[in-house]
């Protein structure tokens, strides 16, 4: 058996009742930094995101934090400075990261420092994207589909980002290769019915693969798990995070690649 997981929309049902209006006086939590960094083998993809988490009524809108100081360093004592290409988001724009490095990421802000460290995993060579029919909850829905090999040796984890006609896909697809380790595997990108992203004939497909590290497939998981309601806890937590000092987020160093396909 092979561990796909995968989140995708959530349906609410409406249901015509009696109505009472109930007001709820909802505490809003201390406010915490939030951190997205992330960087590939591809040069120009290193970017690091900071904001802040939101009260309940705010708007979702990314707000950034200016005047961080970031860096990464490699396990060679290499250090690259971050800029700031606009509020709250800071890159570079030629590192690329080496595979079996591992990186540490320091974000200084506001007093307070945050460390995280990641290894870049081997590339494993995404083989053959497509797109078929395949019966979802007794509907007939087109599907993307990725085959690659797993190399022999446990602990390979991998990350699949869908994108139909330019717009990329919410779902969270992983696998981690406990039951097809040395094997060849093939995942079917299965995603809740929504008319914005669905498949049809002559859609244009893009599949991003990325090869992740195990401490990232935990935090991806644990997002999946919280999301879904699967996880055993009796109430929300966040996603478990690779960053030290106290704030949300996640370090990933990854490799990317990307496969495009036009459904049949």
């Amino acid at each position: 058996m092979r561990k796909l997981f995968a989140i995708g929309g959530i349906m609410i049902f409406s249901f015509a009742s009696c109505e009472k209006v109930i007001d709820v006086a909802l505490k809003d939590a201390e406010k915490q930094f939030v951190i997205e960094g992330i960087i590939t083998n591809k040069p120009g993809d290193c970017m690091v995101r900071i904001s802040k988490t939101k009260s309940f009524d705010d708007s979702n809108a990314f707000d950034g934090i200016s005047n961080a100081t970031v860096s990464v360093t490699d396990n060679e004592g290499n250090i690259v400075s971050l800029a700031e290409a606009e509020t709250g988001v800071y890159r570079s724009a030629f590192f690329a990261a080496g595979t079996g490095k591992t990186y540490t990421l320091r974000v200084d802000v506001n007093g307070r420092a945050f460390t995280a460290s990641c290894i870049m995993p081997t590339a494993v060579n995404m083989d053959t994207l497509y797109v078929k029919d395949e019966s979802f909850f007794g509907e007939k829905m087109k599907l993307a589909n990725v085959e690659y090999l797993d190399p022999p040796g446990k602990g390979n984890c991998y990350r699949f980002v869908q994108y139909v006609n330019g717009r990329k896909e919410k779902s969270i697809f992983i696998r981690d290769d406990d039951y097809s380790d040395g094997n060849a595997s093939t995942i079917t990108l299965f995603t809740a019915p929504d008319e914005k992203g669905k498949i049809e004939s002559g859609s244009i497909v893009r599949v991003e693969m990325q090869c992740i590290s195990p401490v990232i497939y935990q935090y991806w998981f644990s997002l999946f798990q919280g999301a879904s309601g699967s996880s055993n806890a009796a109430s929300p937590a966040n996603p478990v995070s690779n960053i030290k000092g106290g704030a949300l987020g996640y370090f990933s160093v990854h490799t990317v690649q990307n496969q495009t396909v036009v459904a049949p």
